[in-house]
């Protein structure tokens, strides 16, 4: 019986320990992409980044700029909209000044301020100006908001791209013998590592 036993564990590790070369090759293979895709993981990006700055910049207009680290470009986006706020509070206030002339006029009173100086069409046309004005400022105002919002959306895709490549832009000048006039050129030299 023990003979018996020491036979099956003889032929038992032995059938362990007779493996085919190629399956070792395969499992050693498999293990250096394994280790080589432990060292070598691509820094994930956020997939969401762009959702979340254009979010950002729809509820408070320059935070998704703040958001994607484009600080320089807050002051440009409340220049472009306080400007257009501006001109429309301007031409909205014009706007009624000469509306309350005009008002006046209709009911038999005499304004203080134009009278003698404009006609009531001078008066409807300035209203229909300065009413035009202030809705092409109303638009700039929608127009800048919605850039706002669109420019963060850009900026966080395109910083989802990695730069780290060695880009320079060389010119050269070289006198053409031929012809006797000088060549010009430029090229665009990508180095990769």
């Amino acid at each position: 019986m023990r003979r018996f036993l020491y036979l099956i564990l003889l032929f038992g590790s032995l059938s362990y320990a007779q493996e085919k070369e190629s399956d070792l090759k395969i499992n050693k293979t498999e293990e250096k992409l394994k280790v080589e895709e432990k060292s070598f993981r691509a820094d994930p990006f956020d997939a969401l980044a762009p959702a979340k700055a254009a979010f950002y910049s729809a509820v408070i207009p320059g935070l998704g700029q703040v958001y994607n680290g484009s600080y320089w470009k807050v002051p440009i986006v409340y220049g472009a909209i306080g400007t257009s706020a501006y001109f429309y509070i301007h031409n909205d206030k014009e706007y009624n000044r000469y509306r309350d002339a005009y008002k006046r006029r209709l009911a038999g009173f005499e304004d203080d301020e134009f009278n003698g100086l404009l006609t009531k069409q001078n008066l409807i046309d300035a209203q229909k100006q300065f009413r035009k004005n202030r809705e092409y400022s109303l638009l700039f105002i929608i127009g800048f908001y919605i850039l706002n919002i669109v420019d963060a959306n850009v900026d966080a895709h395109l910083n989802q791209f990695s730069i780290t490549r060695d880009l320079s832009i060389q010119t050269k000048f070289e006198p053409n013998y031929l012809s006797g006039k000088p060549d010009y050129g430029l090229s665009l030299n990508i180095k990769l590592d």
